[in-house]
């Protein structure tokens, strides 16, 4: 299909769900996110030239099966970065090890402390 360039998409953003709202910034901007923008509702959340909306919004189940997906160049250095900023340590929060997977990626999983699943993985192929 041929689109329009008038139909060109610009950015795709999700709206991650918060707990404690000032915990989670805290947590992003440990981890080396930077928050350029928020209320007392949302912030603006970047990492370079990928961006996410936090939101003071919580349903258990929702944040418990809310995932997001982080692919950067060398995974390996990542999961030494957040062991390094003492994450797990200050917000209670679950690391898991690097894994290759079948599908052609290592990754490997942090939680946010309000339970949002992230993977931050590398291609290998």
């Amino acid at each position: 299909m041929n689109l329009s360039a008038n139909l060109r998409a610009v950015e795709m953003k999700a709206y991650v769900p918060a707990k404690d709202f000032e915990r989670s910034l805290a947590f992003y901007t440990a981890l080396g996110f930077e928050v350029p923008w928020h209320d007392d509702e949302y912030a603006y959340v970047r990492y370079q030239e990928t961006s996410f909306l936090l939101q003071k919004f919580f349903v258990s189940d929702h944040a418990n099966n809310f995932m997001m997906h982080l692919l950067v160049e060398d995974v390996d250095a990542w999961h030494a970065h957040v062991k390094a900023s003492g994450v797990v340590e200050t917000f209670g929060v679950k690391l898991g090890e690097l894994v290759n997977q079948p599908w052609k990626m290592r990754d490997f999983p942090l939680h946010d402390p309000s339970g949002v699943l992230w993977w931050i993985a590398q291609n290998t192929d």
